[in-house]
């Protein structure tokens, strides 16, 4: 079991697929790390060998910020959003989407279930 950057990548999945389990790594900076690395991309996580798993560690370690301190970081930024005030940081507080996207019909992801409204009640004929 390789453990990197804190997270056990699956065992049996092809290298580039398991390193894309650790946050902050997708595939394109998975396949950067295995070349430079010297690694196969359709070899299997349970088949790198230790000098391997170091060589790849030493690597993610060195050049990219994953995990605890990009969360942190990305946090940060959006208290920063938030505290100054500025029109993506009202988006924020308010659970909205931030980045121009329509919200007459769509965003549900954003504001989450619908909370329907009652009409309003006509007047009784006399």
């Amino acid at each position: 079991m390789a453990r990197i950057a804190g997270i056990d990548l699956p065992k049996n999945k092809r290298g580039e697929i398991g390193l894309t389990y650790i946050y902050g790594i997708g595939r394109s900076r998975a396949q950067q790390i295995l070349t430079a690395a010297g690694i196969d991309l359709n070899k299997k996580v349970n088949q790198w060998n230790d000098d391997e798993q170091t060589a790849i560690r030493n690597l993610i370690n060195a050049e990219f910020k994953v995990e605890g301190a990009l969360r942190s970081e990305t946090q940060m930024n959006i208290k920063r959003l938030l505290d100054i005030a500025c029109y993506r940081g009202l988006r924020h507080r308010k659970g909205l989407p931030v980045r121009g996207q329509r919200t007459k019909t769509n965003s549900r992801t954003r504001k989450g279930k619908r909370k329907t409204v009652a009409g309003k009640k006509k007047a009784a004929k006399k």
